[in-house]
């Protein structure tokens, strides 16, 4: 039931009082919902000095009025409405918010979070170190990140202190996992897993623990674990290889061996290059892939040159492949796809390794897309934002101009000639 007569509601919701209305609540909302303080309204209608010389009991003559609330509160206790200010807005309207309590209460949950991250430092076995001091202050510093409520917070951290105990504390055993160590932490083999908030707070007390800095890369993280016996998933992720002729008498050097030998294609993991010792001829040409139709096309074909597939965006495991081959002194061709995203990749690849195009320049293209029109190949759209080629300044207005996005495909039987060729 309303508070308000329906008479004196139909009135004080009238468009005389409405900037009222609307300014005292934004003025009790900030000042703890006290009716304190004063409201000035400026370029008043007539209908607006009309109410407002009504509800104040006084004339007013002027474009402008400042309104005592606590004259306001008293006037309405006094009138037909027979309530005070804040009542009076809420009858009206929604219930009024107290900004000042709900701020001082964001910043209360929130020092809650540092005070029980401490609380817990300190009750650990960690806490006569030194480096998660550190830990704490640069945690507070960077602070909780966008989303994460305060109680998400507290568990999260506290979650990464016990993380870190087993990692550090005094009965820490053998070797772990990743999964395992996140499932002992989280009940989830994946609550480790790289970019959740939990994995990037304990790689930081790693690095701060060992003195280095803070990786920016999938494998810097990777090699961070290995430095607490931390052994993450090295064997999902794999880099389509062929022909890699490495030396070496270890197995997996002769491994690799043999499957060249045979003309088939190998797929590497993270954990087969920490073992296996990549050192070919210095100068070898290494030719590099998007598509593994390419790497399936050239095993069929008995190609003899060497070619390592990006399998599309490329994995960090690609990568690490690439940096070890390039450390040798070998060298790169690239081919992709004469797309946006294909430019791009190749754009990364080029610079990362001063590697040559393969058969990416203009000319291939336009021929390639020639090609394909006279053979009555559907064409494919050619979408998103231009990308200008390192390589062919050339190329991207080229591509713009026809429309026309090829894939690796539509150049395979060149590409197989290339790599059927001996150097």
């Amino acid at each position: 039931m309303s508070g308000l007569p329906a008479a004196t509601r139909d009135w004080l919701t009238g468009p005389g009082l409405t900037r009222l209305w609307q300014g005292a609540r934004k003025r009790l909302e900030s000042n703890g919902v006290q009716a304190t303080g004063s409201l000035r309204l400026t370029a008043m209608s007539p209908q607006e000095r009309n109410d407002l010389s009504l509800l104040l009991g006084k004339p007013l003559t002027g474009a402008a009025v400042t309104i005592r609330l606590d004259v306001l509160d008293a006037r309405l206790r006094a009138s037909a409405a027979g309530l005070g200010l804040r009542q009076t807005l809420e009858e009206l309207g929604p219930p009024l918010t107290d900004r000042r309590a709900a701020r001082a209460d964001v910043a209360a949950r929130r020092e809650q979070v540092w005070s029980s991250l401490a609380s817990s430092l300190d009750t650990s076995p960690l806490a006569d170190q030194e480096w998660p001091r550190q830990w704490y202050d640069l945690l507070r510093r960077t602070g909780v990140p966008k989303g994460v409520t305060p109680e998400a917070a507290i568990w999260t951290l506290q979650q990464a202190v016990q993380v870190l105990t087993t990692l550090f504390g005094p009965e820490r055993g053998s070797a772990l996992g990743r999964g395992e160590l996140a499932a002992m932490a989280t009940g989830s083999a994946h609550g480790l897993d790289d970019g959740t908030w939990l994995a990037r707070l304990v790689q930081r007390g790693v690095a701060l623990a060992h003195g280095t800095d803070f990786p920016d890369d999938a494998a810097g993280r990777r090699a961070l674990w290995r430095l607490v016996s931390v052994t993450p998933d090295e064997v999902s992720s794999t880099v389509l290889t062929y022909g890699l002729r490495t030396d070496g008498e270890g197995w997996r050097e002769r491994a690799l061996r043999e499957r060249a030998d045979h003309h088939a294609e190998v797929h590497v993991t993270p954990r087969d290059l920490h073992g296996l010792r990549l050192q070919l001829p210095a100068g070898t040409l290494i030719h590099i892939c998007e598509n593994p139709r390419v790497v399936e096309a050239a095993a069929d074909a008995a190609c003899v040159q060497p070619l390592v597939c990006t399998s599309g965006s490329a994995a960090t495991v690609v990568f690490m492949l690439l940096d070890a081959l390039a450390a040798t002194g070998c060298h790169f061709a690239y081919h992709g796809d004469f797309d946006w995203p294909g430019i791009t990749l190749a754009n990364r690849v080029i610079r990362r390794y001063e590697a040559r195009s393969w058969r990416m320049g203009t000319a291939d293209y336009e021929h390639l897309a020639a090609r394909s029109r006279a053979e009555g190949i559907p064409q494919l759209a050619l979408d998103g934002q231009p990308v200008d080629a390192d390589w062919d300044s050339d190329l991207a207005p080229a591509m713009t101009a026809l429309g026309v996005a090829l894939h690796e495909e539509a150049t395979l039987d060149l590409l197989v000639d290339d790599l059927s060729r001996q150097t």
